[in-house]
């Protein structure tokens, strides 16, 4: 633990109750690091921040093309989505141009997660299925991919899996690390996931937003940025944080988040991103701390900054409205410079 240090703290009647450890890391596209809260190689499951990362292969073979994927396609490759209908005719749309069935997917099924936020009453069981899991667009992206190349679906998950192999080569590419220095694990959507430090990922994100700049993977990473900041109702969904930060950038930040305290955020006219991990998996925690970064980065002007104000979750109240403690950032970025 002594990689984290307090990035949000509680406080009730004055008097400090608890505090969200973690670490920040805000790079450029050299993976130079600019300045940092903790750690900035602390070494983190990337989780869902890295779906657009994952979607390269696809890209650079011209899969959108080939397939005749839309721009709102493109969007949910690297969605965590909320299952609303919007999202769910997105997904039905990429198996049928797949020639492919939902019983393809192989993400799994899990109660929609706009139900649990309460923008619609919880479906019955049987109501929804692996279209609705938050990962499904990722997959319809994979398995996409797999029909483009000819590659078997039936495995497509393996981590042998030409399909996950192309992900892993590109994906370090994308980070500057080799293959071979990448973590893996298994994603809560059965796939391959990587851990790597949070500048390297912060150094990803700030090439997807450096868009045609970028010697590599320019037209991929302009494709997939447009998507994101085009339609961030399909990367994320109605009262999700991913939407709110969008909007507020104005088409400039690309955002993702991930499960279990992971944020990422780029700025496509600086050329920057940070990645920034909360210890404890705390999503209030990882939303206040990310406004937080914006702000000391001097990304907010006025309006951001009262647009961002609800994420933040300043004020701590009772089941009677009745306020009775505050939450506020415990850290400084510290230069690199």
């Amino acid at each position: 633990m002594g990689s984290f240090v307090p990035l949000i703290e509680l406080l009730r009647g004055g008097t400090l109750e608890s505090v969200h450890f973690g670490a920040v890391a805000v790079a450029d596209v050299k993976g130079k690091v600019l300045a940092r809260a903790g750690d900035p190689q602390w070494i983190s499951f990337t989780r869902s921040t890295l779906k657009a990362l994952q979607s390269l292969p696809f890209m650079q073979a011209g899969g959108p093309k080939a397939m005749g994927f839309s721009r709102e396609n493109i969007a949910m490759m690297c969605a965590s989505h909320s299952g609303e209908p919007m999202h769910v005719e997105q997904v039905q749309g990429m198996l049928d141009k797949a020639g492919l069935t939902y019983k393809a997917l192989q993400c799994g099924c899990h109660v929609p997660i706009f139900a649990d936020l309460g923008v619609a009453p919880r479906p019955a069981p049987g109501e929804y299925d692996e279209r609705h899991h938050n990962c499904s667009g990722k997959h319809a992206g994979f398995l996409a991919h797999c029909v483009q190349q000819g590659w078997p679906v039936g495995h497509y998950l393996a981590p042998g899996h030409p399909l996950q192999q192309a992900i892993r080569r590109d994906m370090a590419r994308a980070v500057g690390l080799a293959p071979e220095d990448l973590k893996m694990g298994i994603d809560g959507c059965s796939a391959p996931n990587y851990a790597m430090p949070l500048a390297s990922l912060a150094r990803g994100y700030a090439r997807l937003a450096s868009g045609l700049s970028d010697p590599e993977f320019g037209d991929s990473f302009v494709q997939l940025a447009d998507a994101m900041t085009s339609h961030p109702e399909l990367v994320s969904g109605t009262a999700r944080s991913d939407l709110a930060f969008m909007r507020a950038g104005r088409g400039d930040w690309v955002t993702k988040a991930g499960a279990d305290g992971v944020q990422v955020v780029a700025s496509r006219s600086r050329r920057q991103g940070f990645a920034l991990k909360i210890a404890d998996g705390n999503s209030t925690a990882l939303n206040a701390a990310t406004a937080a970064v914006l702000d000391q980065l001097g990304w907010l002007d006025a309006r951001q900054r009262e647009e961002l104000r609800p994420w933040r979750a300043e004020a701590i109240a009772n089941a009677r409205g009745t306020q009775v403690g505050e939450r506020r950032p415990a850290f400084k970025l510290q230069s690199s410079h």
